[in-house]
């Protein structure tokens, strides 16, 4: 006789519809005051800075609190970093719109994991039309195609992998490595190329950067000369990479003039545009990726400055063919064919199988505000890096590293006689931090340590610069009086 199996209540209650109404309006409404309170007050604080140790502690003890679970909702709030706030001025993250958000709960709740057609219809569907209205803005011709993915660091790695199957003499895909390939990319490059290097076993010497020039773009004179060596070495050199921008100082560097090298070298011509690709949807700012539809691949990063939360990330192919090349492999219980190139089964071309439905947050923004939000989006945070530089170069005291082409701005503090000019903006920056009125980060721009801006909030107005360089100079005294 088979024994009954019975279902246990408490798995039923988790998924009782009356619970997620109840507790999504009070989080929707908790949600929506924050966005309230952050927009109105700024003296509201940016971040409440904990020291890890005691951060951890905390949450080792909420664990066996009997607190609600809406008290739980209200004390990650309370202990979590603001972007919406407008005096949030630091890590390149996306201020996500209200829209693309919600679209979050939706993906969570339908849970479609969209490597597979069947798992994701409308997510795929979707995911065609971004990524093709991606590719006509990059200027890439209809037999361009990509995909989303979570984030730069896994789209570049992608990229690469794309660019090994396409210039490696031999197959590494089924054969291992039998030559010693390498990459040449910027000195100013963000660090997942260097790390997609490394994985791609390309190792140290694979990795050939080139310096940059004095406004942090790479160094075009000396691309041969470093392709030279690298033949001299026994390299096979399969790629360039363009940064649109670079990470530390938003420079943009000469796609035209890489393309032309690229393409009379046989090298594949790949451009990390995670930050900076976002101008293809700006009139005013495209100029600044001039020579991008020449790449063979681009990355543009959703959750950056276009208003979509992380991660998602657009790669797209200047031919097609090439994303789905990159794997070959079989897998008889999601598809006949590995061979077929299907824009609906996106598991042939990503890493990701189980992906989240990123597409329904991008697609929302373009759906419920119109396809121009990331312009306006763009241009606004990019004029607001120029206004921040002016005021930043006719104010005594501080001094500007270059006027920058993106929103990204750096400078330092250095009106008082110290010796150490480093460690004294690395104290300015922390005091910055653990007062919670403004959140900056800082960079290393050779051996000179700069206090770093990514305005991300298009709510940020010329007074949160006049505060933040207000705020700085008094720490800076407060610093010097206290020596």
């Amino acid at each position: 006789m088979n024994e009954k199996i019975f279902l246990d209540e408490s798995l039923q209650k988790i998924y009782k519809p009356s619970d997620f109404r109840e507790i999504g309006h009070q989080l929707v409404d908790m949600l929506a005051d924050h966005l309230s309170q952050v927009q109105s007050n700024r003296e509201q604080p940016v971040l409440k800075f904990q020291d890890p140790e005691k951060e951890l502690a905390y949450w080792k003890d909420d664990i066996s609190s009997n607190n609600s679970i809406i008290d739980f909702y209200q004390k990650i709030l309370d202990r979590s970093i603001h972007v919406h706030h407008p005096r949030y001025m630091g890590h390149q993250v996306a201020v996500p719109s209200v829209i693309s958000s919600l679209s979050g709960l939706m993906v969570d709740m339908l849970s479609n994991g969209t490597g597979v057609y069947e798992m994701g219809m409308a997510s795929n569907a979707l995911e065609k039309i971004v990524t093709d209205f991606v590719a006509k803005k990059i200027g890439y011709e209809a037999n361009a195609s990509g995909f989303l993915t979570s984030g730069g660091t896994l789209a570049n790695l992608t990229a690469l992998l794309a660019a090994r199957k396409a210039k490696s003499p031999g197959s590494v895909w089924e054969n291992g490595h039998d030559q010693k390939l390498a990459v040449l990319v910027s000195e100013e490059a963000h660090y997942c190329i260097d790390r997609a290097a490394r994985i791609l076993g390309f190792g140290s010497e694979g990795i050939i950067k080139v310096p940059a020039d004095e406004y942090y773009k790479i160094n075009t004179s000396l691309l041969k000369e470093y392709l030279e060596n690298a033949k001299n070495k026994g390299l096979t050199v399969i790629a360039l990479v363009g940064c649109a921008s670079s990470t530390s100082t938003g420079s943009y560097d000469d796609l035209n003039e890489l393309a032309s090298f690229a393409s009379a070298n046989n090298l594949w011509f790949h451009i990390d545009g995670a930050h900076g690709g976002g101008v293809v949807f700006s009139e005013k700012y495209k100029h600044l990726a001039k020579g991008i539809e020449k790449a063979d691949s681009v990355v543009i990063d959703f959750h950056k400055m276009l208003l979509t939360p992380s991660l998602n990330t657009a790669l797209i192919f200047r031919k097609s063919e090439e994303s789905y090349k990159t794997f070959e492999q079989k897998a008889q219980y999601l598809w006949d064919s590995q061979q077929s190139r299907e824009w609906y089964n996106s598991g042939k071309r990503t890493f990701e199988c189980t992906k989240l439905m990123m597409s329904l947050k991008v697609y929302s923004n373009i759906k419920m505000y119109g396809e121009e939000v990331f312009e306006r989006n763009i241009d606004r945070l990019y004029d607001l890096g120029k206004t921040f530089s002016r005021m930043i170069e006719n104010r005594e005291g501080f001094e500007l590293l270059i006027p920058p082409e993106a929103n990204i701005v750096n400078f330092r503090y250095k009106n008082i006689s110290e010796n150490d000019l480093n460690s004294l903006n690395s104290r300015i920056r922390e005091e910055l931090v653990l007062s919670g009125k403004f959140y900056i980060v800082q960079t290393m721009i050779g051996e000179d340590r700069y206090l770093r801006t990514s305005i991300m909030n298009p709510l940020t107005e010329e007074q949160d610069f006049e505060s933040l360089l207000d705020e700085i100079e008094r720490i800076a005294n407060a610093i010097h009086n206290n020596i």
